[in-house]
């Protein structure tokens, strides 16, 4: 009996879509240009409000996306080190400088410094190396006026090399802090 049923209403749904589906064509009316009111020839002009509206919005858009460079560009800058060495370069102090300014003019963000070595060492001193390498860019950028809670540090020591060569310019890529933003 259910069966029926169901038989029966999926058939009144398919002839109600048929019929839905399939009216006459309508007629094309042909308009007299000069029979339009002139309110309906002329396009209303925007409302100041809305141009005002979609102003706001492409600035907000243009401000969105100088800020997503802006932090493209932050994190692919790093910093680099010497052979079994955690001190910062001068290179790598005018870098932190310029990622302090920033820093402070988003305090919003945090900042993950990942510390990196190069393949050279065993697994358990290139971990604590790249800690040191992080922890040093930690600390001149807390010298610098960068809140310390505002930081976290992470050494993945040979683990994730930039450069997979082994000569001396892969392995001086590899010994780097890399830097890392979030909200």
């Amino acid at each position: 009996m259910v069966r029926k049923w169901m038989m029966v209403l999926v058939v009144c749904v398919f002839a109600a879509s048929l019929l839905g589906f399939s009216s006459c064509a309508k007629k094309q009316v042909k308009t007299d240009e000069a029979a339009k009111p002139a309110a309906v020839k002329q396009a209303a002009p925007a409302a100041p409000s809305d141009d005002a509206d979609r102003q706001r919005r492409l600035a907000e858009l243009e401000k969105q996306q100088k800020l997503q460079a802006e932090i493209r560009a932050f994190e692919s800058e790093n910093i680099f080190f010497d052979f079994d060495k955690s001190e910062l370069k001068p290179a790598a102090r005018t870098v932190l400088e310029k990622k302090a300014g920033w820093l402070r003019a988003n305090s919003q963000y945090k900042l993950k410094i990942e510390g990196h070595c190069d393949e050279r060492g065993t697994v358990e001193y290139n971990l604590a190396l790249g800690e040191r390498r992080a922890k040093a860019a930690m600390k001149y950028l807390s010298a610098l006026g960068i809140s310390a809670d505002r930081m976290t540090t992470v050494s993945y020591g040979e683990e994730r090399p930039a450069d997979p060569g082994k000569n001396e310019a892969a392995w001086a890529k590899n010994r780097r802090d890399e830097f890392k933003l979030a909200k």
